[in-house]
């Protein structure tokens, strides 16, 4: 018997392929690899190999060996990068902000606006289609048709670093960092109102029963799959608060529909209503303000700040980091600008 475990549209985990295997009963004592290949689809024995080297193969919960002989009765669960796609990637000369590259990956500064990778309404313009051209030979590995390299994802509006895989070797290694949650992720977020101390948010994400645009943070797990947020408080400047945020995992929209849980949706986030005027006067003037705001930062205030992780040849831990974009930085400005003239006791 051979389940597909945990793949959710958007989630990251959507991103690799959970799988769990029972044995049968007359079961002969085969090889795991060998009973691998016989029973996973769409796979080659080079990732399967991979995907047991890097501990991504477990039987009856424990780590084990290629030639461990499977048994009537074991159960083997399996995490392989990205389950199998039909969109087939187009290279295109799009510009990239790299950060750091070498022959097992690629870091990248996404800019504002850009999609991660082609999909609905999306086939043209995205992420993968620059990597793709710029990366030229980069493999398409099995059951990973129109998503190469892509070991996780952010927003299209979300600014910031995203590891990409080369090979298919480190996006084993990789993927198994961000199934374990193991992986340091880091974002600064501009959000609405006054936060008074740093905190953590838990709970289940799951899809809104009324708008499946946007995501809930639910307290029942049937509703959803398990989230937890850490933030802390960087800078308060009256009517909004900048704060660094933690991942510990990888929900869609995990951040947006956290913080707007609490009271606090993302400064100029649509989608989650903070492009409306939730704290502050009734003035027009300040009015005015904000708006200009709006228009300087016309997307929701998250940038994913850094990226901590194992190198997949080295087995060192790197660390990458880059500043707020243009935009982002300007907005923030004007906050400051703004609080600066603020009264001492105003907390929005």
């Amino acid at each position: 018997m051979v389940e597909d475990l945990d793949l959710q549209e958007q989630d990251e985990q959507e991103l690799f392929e959970h799988l769990r295997i029972e044995a049968d009963k007359g079961q002969a004592l085969l090889r795991l690899d060998k009973f691998l290949m016989n029973r996973v689809e769409n796979t080659s024995r080079n990732r399967i190999q991979n995907a047991i080297e890097a501990d991504n193969v477990l039987v009856n919960g424990k780590i084990v060996k290629a030639s461990y002989k499977v048994k009537p009765l074991d159960v083997i669960t399996v995490v392989l990068p990205d389950p199998p796609r039909d969109t087939e990637v187009y290279p295109e000369d799009i510009p990239l902000d790299i950060t750091y590259e070498d022959d097992d990956l690629l870091i990248v500064n996404k800019a504002p606006g850009m999609v991660v990778h082609p999909g609905y309404n999306n086939y043209t313009g995205t992420l993968v289609n620059a990597l793709t051209h710029h990366l030229n030979q980069l493999p398409t590995m099995p059951g990973n048709t129109g998503r190469p390299g892509l070991v996780h994802r952010i927003d299209k509006d979300t600014s910031g670093l995203l590891v990409i895989a080369k090979n298919e070797w480190a996006m084993t290694f990789l993927a198994k960092q961000f199934f374990e949650h193991s992986l340091e992720r880091k974002y600064i977020a501009l959000v609405w109102g006054d936060i008074a101390e740093d905190g953590t948010i838990k709970g289940y994400i799951g899809r809104n029963l009324k708008d499946r645009r946007i995501m809930e943070l639910y307290q029942e797990p049937e509703q959803g799959r398990w989230a937890v947020t850490h933030y802390k408080v960087l800078e308060r400047l009256g009517y909004v608060t900048l704060l660094e945020c933690e991942l510990e995992t990888g929900r869609t929209h995990q951040i947006r529909a956290s913080l707007k849980s609490i009271g606090h949706p993302l400064f100029s986030d649509e989608v989650y209503g903070g492009d409306k005027i939730l704290k502050g006067t009734v003035f027009n003037k300040y009015k005015q303000f904000v708006q200009n705001c709006f228009d300087i930062l016309p997307r929701q205030a998250l940038h994913a700040k850094s990226l901590g992780f194992i190198h997949p040849k080295t087995k060192e831990k790197v660390y990458f980091e880059e500043p707020l974009p243009a935009d982002f930085q300007a907005g923030l400005d004007k906050w400051r600008s703004y609080a600066a003239i603020l009264p001492s006791d105003s907390n929005g």
